[in-house]
């Protein structure tokens, strides 16, 4: 079965903590081992894990995507959007987490985010919980 996590951005750039949303889906599905990978659907988005306890870290981030890849550029894709093509990109679509007594396994720190490149916009995450075969 897949779990699907509805996610609003509210503007270009963001990155939104959905730890707890993912977490309360592995709890919910039962699966007390396994893996839970985390998928985004989309090209202009990506999903990472990362430090959750101070938010500078994800500003840093952002701000450090936004050097490598600036905004305005002489890009050739005519929609405009081609540094969110390529930031979602670098960071990824998806995520493999261990699952062990019904509960993901992350770093004391460790937390995952959705990021957005090009919002805002409505999107969606889609979970998939894998139980260890017995």
């Amino acid at each position: 079965m897949i779990y699907k996590v509805d996610i609003k951005t509210n503007s270009r750039v963001e990155f939104q903590d959905i730890t707890v949303r993912v977490n309360d889906i592995v709890q919910a599905s039962g699966v007390t081992s396994g893996i839970c990978y985390v998928f985004v659907p989309h090209t202009t988005a990506g999903v990472m894990v990362n430090e959750h306890a101070d938010p500078s870290v994800v500003e840093d981030i952002a701000a450090q995507l936004e050097v490598m890849v600036p905004q305005h550029q002489n890009y050739r894709h005519l929609e405009g959007n081609s540094p969110a093509h390529i930031k979602a990109t670098l960071v990824g679509d998806s995520e493999a987490l261990f699952i062990e007594n019904g509960r993901l396994v992350l770093g004391t720190w460790q937390g995952i985010f959705f990021c957005e490149f090009d919002g805002p916009r409505n999107r969606n995450v889609l979970v998939k919980i894998v139980p260890d075969k017995p």
